[in-house]
């Protein structure tokens, strides 16, 4: 009898090579972007608007498959920006917006699937940094 992986297996193995990985995408492909930072909040607020209901919708569907897409979207929203702070200086007074765009996806599936590479503390540092980027972005 052949034991087959089933994508929760599947998933397990691949989320600690995913979670070490975003960070290393997310520097490696961030070219910095010429946009007025003082943007920045009110763009990276629009993004997640968007995508929390996508993800929350997928997280309740139990589509595991929705994650891919989310990780290349967050991948071209950090490369329009010159995300990381030593690519685009410019973006080190909105660190709680970078932190929620980057975490976004880690978060997701963290919710989706629970496991011991999840840190505890992320969801809640997550939500926050949301809530400041959402009142930075307000002020703009």
């Amino acid at each position: 009898m052949q034991h087959h992986r089933t994508p929760i297996r599947s998933m397990f193995c691949s989320l600690p090579r995913t979670l070490a990985v975003l960070p290393l995408v997310l520097a490696a492909s961030l070219a910095g972007a010429q946009q007025d930072p003082s943007a920045f909040p009110l763009d990276s607020v629009g993004y997640l608007n968007e995508e929390l209901p996508r993800m929350e919708a997928a997280i309740a569907a139990k589509d595991r498959s929705f994650f891919s897409g989310a990780m290349a979207r967050t991948v071209q929203f950090s490369e329009r920006w010159g995300f990381k702070v030593k690519a685009n200086p410019d973006l080190a007074a909105y660190p709680m917006c970078t932190s929620a765009v980057m975490d976004y996806v880690v978060v997701g599936m963290c919710r989706l699937t629970p496991s011991e590479e999840c840190e505890p503390g992320l969801a809640s540092r997550f939500d926050a940094n949301v809530q400041r980027c959402r009142e930075v972005a307000a002020r703009k």
